[in-house]
């Protein structure tokens, strides 16, 4: 199983120079129009999303056209299952709650269910109404999405998942896979008539133009996705940017935006550009209802307060001073290895988790 914290063996000598990666490559003045316009609404007091509010230590913002209201920092379920000492996540889990943040991540295949274990039981004692709870599965059928979508209920314990996303669509066949005829599209619908599931939406970390495509395909099947999840990084603006290509479309139809890899699973941090702190608030600039990050420790999750206690909109001189310190080493996609290798990627390695052979 991939440790989304550690940098792979030989991520500085990663080359990417293909025609089709330089076409990827941000124009930087579209970039800038859609970073004005994002950092003109949210100084305003309004996110894209909807109305944006603080209270307490954390920041809320609308997730969408769904009304729920979330908290603008969402607590990653990769990490909170990587400790050997269940009740330390559990203790961590629950403290997040208690200071304010809602929005739960986690995913079917996450440490072998084990994230979502933890969670489950993290989640007892009204914890379970304290949270927007999300998870993601990898089928692409019919049979194996339902299968894993009883599994996660049944790891969460509970009976209904706020949100359940299309896990990985990081190939060009997935979307067509997602919405076949026994596509797993037709797995969720069913689980959201049943009441098990109140939202839908996907994610993926490859490329936009998987994302374009995802969200073509939606629409030409006539069904909206609710979210979408995607890197969104200080170095995603240089390269294949999600930003640039599928952010401004998911803004234009008010589909709820969940940011990811702020720090590229460590890795962006290991280019020396920027800190911690800049990673997340760059993130919370953009119209993100939620910027989840992984936190697996007291004082990583210290850190993501701290964040959105000193996190103010961005104006232009200060995105562009930001970028600037990461456009040299973000050029060839070396800091965001999810997009140019394998390693972050589950499913290519188990892709059993597919059940296209059941």
């Amino acid at each position: 199983m991939r440790n989304s914290s550690d940098a792979p063996k030989g991520y500085d000598s990663l080359q990417t120079t293909s025609e089709e990666d330089e076409r990827h490559k941000l124009n930087r003045r579209d970039f800038i129009k859609v970073t004005l316009a994002a950092t003109a609404v949210v100084g305003s007091g309004m996110s894209v999303m909807g109305a944006e509010t603080r209270s307490g230590e954390m920041i809320y913002r609308t997730l969408g056209n769904t009304g729920e209201k979330v908290s603008a920092i969402g607590l990653g379920g990769y990490h909170i299952g990587t400790s050997k000492d269940e009740q330390k996540g559990i203790r961590l889990i629950r403290s997040a709650i208690d200071r304010g943040i809602t929005f739960m991540d986690n995913c079917w295949d996450y440490n072998d269910g084990g994230s979502e274990v933890r969670m489950g039981k993290a989640l007892r004692d009204g914890y379970r109404q304290k949270v927007f709870l999300m998870t993601k599965i990898d089928g692409r059928t019919k049979n194996s999405a339902a299968k894993q979508i009883d599994e996660s209920l049944r790891r969460l314990q509970t009976d209904r998942i706020d949100l359940m996303q299309f896990h990985e669509i990081i190939r060009m066949d997935d979307p067509a896979r997602v919405f076949a005829q026994g596509g797993a599209l037709e797995a969720v619908q069913e689980a959201r008539k049943a009441g098990k599931i109140r939202f839908i939406g996907f994610t993926g970390h490859k490329d936009p133009k998987i994302h374009l495509k995802m969200l073509e395909t939606a629409t030409a099947h006539q069904f909206r996705f609710d979210t979408v999840q995607m890197p969104l990084n200080v170095m995603d603006a240089h390269f294949r940017s999600f930003e640039h290509e599928v952010l401004p479309e998911l803004v234009k139809n008010n589909i709820g935006v969940l940011g990811m890899k702020s720090m590229g699973g460590g890795v962006i941090l290991k280019s020396k550009a920027v800190k911690p702190i800049d990673c997340l608030h760059y993130a919370l600039n953009l119209p993100t209802s939620v910027v989840i990050t992984g936190i697996d420790s007291p004082k990583i999750l210290d850190q993501a307060f701290e964040a959105v206690r000193t996190f103010r909109p961005m104006n232009e001189q200060q995105v562009a001073a930001l970028l600037s310190k990461t456009k040299q080493s973000a050029a060839n996609g070396k800091f965001e290895l999810f997009k140019t290798a394998t390693e972050f990627d589950g499913t290519v390695k188990h892709p059993e988790w597919l059940g296209l052979n059941t």
